[in-house]
């Protein structure tokens, strides 16, 4: 049996640790106010959220498109806890635009 429960960890996830090494080695451990919250940020997530809606409905969905829904919704979140969550799903789609560009690419050069 196979699905999302047995999946196994992309090798862009690597990458990603790798990454997060890089930064800390050049500013060391960051810690910065979240910046999120606020009417406007809350609008600014209901028109990204209004626009994702509106081309998965026409079939014309893009990564651009679910990346930035997500990441609005991260930044009207004023809740710590419900910011932690956004941001899990904004990196989870990044892995997974990563992951699609792979598959794309595989063999290309």
């Amino acid at each position: 049996m196979s699905g999302p429960a047995q999946k196994q960890a992309p090798d862009s996830l690597a990458e990603v640790w790798q990454e997060l090494i890089r930064q800390d080695v050049k500013w060391g451990e960051q810690n910065h106010p979240d910046g999120t919250g606020g009417d406007k940020a809350w609008r600014e997530a209901q028109h990204a959220r209004a626009a994702c809606d509106d081309a998965h409905a026409r079939g014309e969905d893009t990564w651009r498109l679910i990346l930035a829904e997500e990441v609005a919704e991260a930044f009207a979140e004023g809740d710590v806890r419900k910011l932690r969550a956004e941001l899990l799903q904004v990196a989870a789609v990044a892995v997974q635009w990563v992951e699609a560009i792979d598959r794309r690419t595989a063999g290309a050069s």
